[in-house]
């Protein structure tokens, strides 16, 4: 068979998809507007465009219906999206694990339990963006947190930290 491997798309190739799906369905966006959205797709155009459908209707309701750059963060913060494209399944895959499993290993079925959501889910859509991205990584005895995950959450790593007993 092909084998073919899944590369996410640069952030400017992202903001050119994004103007041009803006141009298609008539939405007034500036390229800044475009640029942070396409900030937080997480390299996929099916996000990038989920994300301009979702921040035209934050645009309509909330001013002209123009997207800028500013009124893209402050739609994207709304709809919980954060700087580095997490959302809020990821942040709680990221919490469960670091904060329930001390940072792993944890097994998938075990986390999909803990979380509430499908195994395939999880593993799908979820995991890639998190492995690609640093935040954590799969080991043949689990799912562990780096320590970018703790960083992103606003946590410290126990295993980085030095007690008074262990120097």
């Amino acid at each position: 068979g092909i084998v073919q491997r899944l590369q996410f798309y640069e952030v400017k190739d992202l903001q050119k998809i994004v103007l041009r799906s803006a141009d298609i369905l008539g939405i007034q966006i500036e390229i800044t507007g475009a640029l942070e959205i396409a900030k937080r797709s997480r390299g996929t155009p099916r996000i990038a465009n989920r994300l301009l459908r979702r921040v035209r209707d934050f645009a309509d309701v909330k001013t002209d219906g123009v997207i800028h750059q500013q009124l893209a963060h402050e739609a994207l913060i709304t709809l919980k999206v954060d700087e580095r494209g997490l959302e809020q399944l990821d942040r709680d895959y990221l919490s469960i694990m670091t904060q329930k499993f001390s940072g792993g290993p944890v097994g998938l079925d075990t986390l999909s339990t803990a979380i509430g959501e499908e195994r395939g889910t999880l593993e799908d859509m979820v995991e890639p963006y998190l492995i690609q991205q640093g935040f954590i990584m799969r080991t043949p005895r689990g799912r562990s947190a780096t320590d970018l995950a703790y960083s992103h959450l606003g946590l410290t790593n126990p295993a980085n930290t030095k007690d008074l007993f262990n120097e």
